[in-house]
């Protein structure tokens, strides 16, 4: 099986989404990369779906990305005695550490840390937003806000603190015993919720253990300030354009989106776009022109990935909004000003003897009649490097690492095929002929490009290239030659 489209996408499992028939109809639909959410569903459930994710590769034959994201520390105010509380514009309204169920007046915020960050004049948003409270007066135990916008406000609604980074880790407790089961699992992405500085990912990356690759969610403003540091330090990003909605202006989010998505390009590194991308399609069999416009925007952009979140998980509709970002893919890859988008928009600065081979297959197979770029790959970086220039032209990753292909999922324009270990490079091109003409890039009379380290089986030593036929009589005959 094998797409044909450059975009990966990924699809939240969860209650709609909880059976083998479903999750073979979302990979059969299109769904590249499954995403299991550490914020619903207990170890079971989710241990459940992540098995028939894995039985569902076994049989098709196809390697599937396994992402697990890990909640992150939530803010949320106490209880209210009343179960909620009115707040109007204008009136003051005290949060502090004081249990007693609160009132129109004030309500328990149970995070010291939070208050040691506060200064007069921060913003604090109550429920996505809705409420937005500005700080009068404040101490390490409380503050005397202003209501800047009021409404309703509910027991244990979500708070958010844009204008302050928070002395708070990335990982609490819970992030640690659900990242610790999930690479017990096996899974291939860890996403990290709450970013705010390069450290959020390296502490992170010392409890993974090379388990999984590294995933980091931008959705604070902090994490924007120290954006091209995270990025180094990660193996991914997701531009996570829900709470970023939250935590700053709306109108802000669509240049952050495009700046985000061409830096990590530029990095080699893979980028998500998520949130709210067919909201409608939770309720709707079809999606509004809106929404589809907001999917083509990101693979415009060039973006690795696009994500459904809760239209798979939870929504009435899952396999049709796959299929719906399938076939806006492939419409909007249809287009030549997609390719001419693309092409302007590819920044990349070649530093090494690998960016060179890539670069020069890139250009080969622009420029001559190439059907495919072949790259064997022990730690997927090839793959990655060559994906960076965008080609016009299908990439093909070829490993014996089950582990490299699945995390290879994520990545723009990759198809994954296992191999058995290679110790020659001749018999690297044929296994590569082969896989061309298997999976439909290529025919007998076709040629194709191969990269390849030697010595074979050592990360990071891409060293060779060549032009190759895909009829394995022709490659022995040249070789005898």
């Amino acid at each position: 099986m094998r797409r044909n489209r450059n975009v990966k996408i990924v699809a939240t499992l969860g209650p709609a989404s909880n059976d083998y028939e479903t999750i073979l109809a979302l990979f059969r639909a299109g769904a590249d990369v499954f995403r299991l959410n550490m914020s619903h569903g207990s170890h079971d459930e989710i241990e459940a779906r992540h098995a028939l994710v894995r039985r569902i590769e076994e049989e098709t034959g196809r390697p599937i990305a396994i992402l697990a994201d890990l909640q992150g520390p939530k803010l949320r105010l106490g209880s209210f005695a009343s179960g909620a509380a009115e707040l109007e514009e204008g009136d003051r309204f005290r949060l502090d550490l004081d249990p007693a169920p609160g009132d129109n007046h004030r309500v328990s915020l149970p995070h010291p840390e939070v208050f040691a960050a506060l200064e007069p004049g921060a913003s604090l948003l109550v429920d996505d937003g809705k409420l937005r409270l500005k700080v009068h007066r404040c101490g390490a135990d409380f503050a005397e806000c202003n209501v800047i916008v009021g409404g309703v406000v509910s027991d244990r609604k979500g708070v958010n603190v844009p204008d302050v980074v928070l002395p708070l880790k990335a990982l609490s407790e819970k992030d640690r015993t659900d990242l610790e089961f999930a690479c017990s699992l096996g899974v291939d992405w860890i996403a990290l919720s709450f970013v705010q500085r390069a450290g959020d990912v390296e502490e992170a990356r010392v409890l993974v253990a090379g388990r999984a690759a590294m995933l980091a969610k931008i959705e604070k403003p902090a994490a924007l300030k120290e954006f091209d540091a995270i990025l180094a330090a990660a193996d991914g990003v997701m531009v996570a354009r829900g709470d970023l909605g939250v935590e700053m202006p709306v109108q802000a989010v669509p240049p952050i989106q495009k700046r985000l998505v061409r830096r990590a390009r530029a990095a080699g590194k893979p980028v998500i776009v998520a949130t709210q991308m067919l909201e409608s399609m939770i309720a709707s069999p079809m999606p509004t022109r809106a929404e589809v416009s907001d999917v083509a925007t990101a693979i415009y952009e060039g973006a690795d990935a696009i994500m459904l979140s809760a239209e798979s998980a939870a929504g009435s509709y899952p396999v049709e909004a796959v299929r719906t970002m399938h076939n806006v893919a492939i419409s909007v890859e249809s287009d030549p000003t997609w390719r001419e988008i693309i092409v302007a928009s590819r920044h990349i600065e070649h530093t090494s003897v690998a960016d060179g081979i890539v670069a020069a297959a890139r250009e080969i197979a622009e420029t001559t009649d190439i059907k495919a770029i072949c790259c064997f790959t022990e730690s997927g970086s090839t793959p990655g490097k060559v994906a960076r220039e965008r080609p016009q032209v299908p990439i093909i990753a070829l490993s014996p690492r089950i582990e490299t292909l699945r995390r290879l999922c994520l990545t723009w324009g990759t198809h994954c095929v296992a191999t058995g270990p290679i110790d020659r490079f001749k018999s690297a091109v044929v296994s590569a002929a082969q896989a061309a003409r298997e999976f439909g890039f290529a025919e007998a009379r076709d040629q194709i490009v191969v990269t390849a380290g030697v010595p074979f089986n050592v990360p990071g030593t891409t060293n060779i290239l060549r032009v190759a036929p895909c009829d394995e009589r022709l490659i022995y005959r040249a070789e005898a030659d």
